[in-house]
């Protein structure tokens, strides 16, 4: 199809068969302060200086850190042939397959991812198209609304801070969140309060559509699924376990401990860590919830002549056009980010995925006894997979002065649970299998020197310390003149 703009004389038609002056009336209705304005840009460049700037802006990201970062997104090794063959053209421009008898290769592709991460959640059915876990979250959220005819939900504060607040989000006219409270002390602190939960449930009034918890939770903690899982179904409540696909293969899968439904991010196969995204929301159902899952559907039948053919299934017409009757008004296609899941999955298989988990779990083991060794140790006492908390004096600080010795110590909790006590002297650190000895070794050290008051070893006068003005002091006297920093 060729591009054929307005020009200025077909705009001004338009507009006089409207009966306006300008295309800003159109957007009258929208107050002023909430309207685009133009993009502040300087002045144009020669394309050898922008370069240079551009240089010089890419030169203030860390690529030199021994990150320890976790918190929902992910570091693996991914296979060579991941990014190889979503790098062929014809992925690039695929969209929702309306029409089977073009779209065979795209549907096809969604196809066998859902049959991969059907077998991996031990599930029925697989949708795609979801935008993140917090997306796939909030969706699994409301399918229990929807499958029960109930207006509550109940969602375990050890659920990633994102997914509850994107539920949250997702929710109105009338439908209800409210949060489970976590175990404070003991043996399963920072676990779902299961005592809790069985009052909340008890309250006849409000009857719960569904109940939702993490495994791993967003502490790096196992949950007692199955006993969650119990309580839940004990009280007319569906189940969702909001899970990290690597994990699946070490752990029990949702299926085998009674989920009905599964929610989680599929960053971790084959997709790097980015800049906030795309990445890939994962939601499956028991195949009595088939009716209520949202996105896309995929089946394998065969055509008239008796050949097998990929067809969207299961699929009502008012996804498209009847918006207030749909399931969910997602219409994206994942299909690109699915199909480097179904590469990562299939590449690696199920011994390969065993021992990327397993190595994770082994670094996690290594990273909590050098901590131990300089005194640091973890908050929760209960077992975990590969991420854990750890107790720190004044957190926040000592997670920026480590910058300054080259290591990312994860996440502190203050910044996303800033009300929570418990939390304000925390930090969350991961170890994956592309984590290396090294840099636990550096990072304990790193962690001993401040706890210690040691100054860092070979850095100029100011570096390591908190004040920022010092820091750029000491930068510019080892920065060559005219260098970026």
């Amino acid at each position: 199809m060729p591009y054929g703009p307005h020009t200025a004389d077909d705009r001004e038609r338009m507009l006089a068969a409207l009966g306006i002056d300008s295309v800003d009336e159109l957007f009258a209705d929208i107050p002023a302060p909430l309207r685009a304005s133009r993009l502040d840009l300087p002045e144009p460049e020669p394309e050898l200086e922008l370069a240079a700037r551009l240089e010089g802006l890419a030169a203030r990201n860390r690529t030199d850190l021994a990150s320890f970062l976790g918190a929902g997104v992910y570091r693996h090794w991914t296979p060579a042939a991941v990014d190889q063959l979503l790098l062929r053209g014809e992925w690039y421009t695929a969209y929702t397959p309306y029409q089977p008898e073009i779209s065979q290769g795209t549907l096809q592709s969604i196809y066998e991812y859902e049959s991969l991460i059907a077998e991996l959640m031990d599930l029925d059915v697989v949708s795609a198209s979801h935008y993140d876990g917090a997306a796939a979250t909030a969706e699994a959220a409301l399918m229990t609304c929807r499958a029960t005819r109930r207006q509550r939900v109940l969602v375990s504060r050890a659920v990633h801070p994102h997914y509850s607040q994107t539920t949250q989000a997702y929710f109105g006219g009338g439908l209800e969140v409210e949060e489970i409270p976590v175990v404070a002390d003991g043996p399963e602190a920072g676990t779902t309060d299961l005592a809790a939960l069985e009052r909340l449930l008890a309250d006849s009034d409000r009857p719960v559509a569904g109940v939702v918890a993490g495994q791993p939770n967003f502490y790096g903690l196992l949950e007692p699924m199955a006993e969650i899982g119990r309580v839940a179904h004990a009280a007319g409540a569906l189940f969702v376990a909001v899970v990290e696909p690597v994990s699946l293969a070490v752990l029990a899968p949702p299926g085998a401990y009674g989920a009905d439904i599964a929610a989680g991010e599929g960053q971790p196969l084959g997709i790097a860590p980015q800049y906030g995204g795309p990445y890939l929301g994962l939601l499956a159902s028991t195949d009595a919830l088939v009716r209520q899952i949202p996105g896309r559907l995929v089946g394998m039948t065969t055509d008239l002549d008796g050949k097998r053919a990929f067809v969207m299934t299961m699929r009502a017409r008012e996804q498209d056009i009847r918006r207030d009757k749909a399931a969910s008004n997602i219409c994206t296609n994942q299909a690109l980010l699915a199909l480097a899941a179904s590469i990562y999955v299939s590449t690696l298989g199920p011994h390969g995925l065993r021992d990327v988990a397993t190595l994770g779990a082994a670094r996690a083991a290594e990273l909590e006894a050098a901590l131990a060794a300089v005194g640091v140790g973890r908050l929760h006492p209960g077992p975990y997979l590969n991420e854990f908390a750890i107790r720190v004096p004044r957190a926040r600080n000592v997670h920026r002065r480590l910058l300054d010795r080259g290591v990312l110590a994860g996440l502190a909790l203050a910044d996303v649970e800033p009300d929570d006590a418990a939390l304000q002297d925390a930090l969350l650190v991961c170890a994956t299998e592309v984590t290396t000895t090294a840099e636990i070794e550096r990072f304990a050290a790193a962690l001993d020197d401040i706890l210690s008051g040691r100054p860092p070893i070979g850095t100029e006068a100011g570096a390591g310390t908190d004040d920022p003005r010092a820091r750029e002091r000491a930068a510019r006297s080892t920065t060559p003149t005219g260098a970026p920093r």
